[in-house]
């Protein structure tokens, strides 16, 4: 099985500081969904990985934040696209839960869920806290420099072999192209 764990806000849909409270603030990356719908066309598992801490403050409630998936995943149908599932953290970072990115708690829970390992698998995010936990279990990190992306890469410490790429659609390009074999 191929899979693929992307987080959502600045992967996915715009990105915003006071966080997308509700599914009129959702709004997708341009190419984005495109992007899901030619994974999924090369047989791969998309799964969202996301911290959702605005549960946790009391900005929206779990209605609310259904509602907003619900969007994504609709959105994600009109162009041919498909979301395997929606892995969140409704915590607040005070909580210091074993789900909360960049703890490895919700990848690891991903991992179990379809019962196979991380090691290789590309994670996709715009900030260290979804790099970290994704380089700690051996899978390969991939920085958009939508959403936070560019900022989390000029701060630096990256971990190791972490790729950069322009957006979503960039990455799903690197990872759908034809292997080159070089001959001897």
């Amino acid at each position: 099985m191929k899979l693929i764990i992307l987080d959502r806000d600045g992967v996915i849909n715009m990105d915003s500081d006071q966080f997308i409270k509700s599914p009129a603030e959702w709004q997708p990356i341009p190419g984005s969904l495109e992007a899901i719908a030619r994974l999924n066309q090369a047989d791969y598992r998309v799964v969202v990985a996301t911290n959702q801490s605005g549960v946790g403050r009391g900005l929206f409630d779990m209605p609310t934040l259904n509602a907003i998936h619900d969007k994504m995943h609709k959105a994600c149908a009109m162009v041919g696209a498909h979301i395997d599932a929606v892995f969140f953290c409704p915590h607040t970072a005070e909580s210091h839960c074993h789900c909360r990115k960049p703890e490895v708690g919700m990848l690891e829970e991903i991992a179990l869920r379809y019962n196979v390992s991380l090691v290789n698998v590309p994670i996709v995010g715009d900030s260290l806290r979804d790099l970290l936990p994704a380089a700690e279990l051996g899978a390969r990190p991939y920085l958009v420099l939508t959403g936070k992306g560019a900022k989390t890469q000029s701060t630096g410490g990256l971990p190791e072999g972490t790729l950069v790429f322009s957006d979503l659609a960039a990455v799903a390009s690197e990872l759908l192209r034809p292997a080159i074999h070089k001959l001897d």
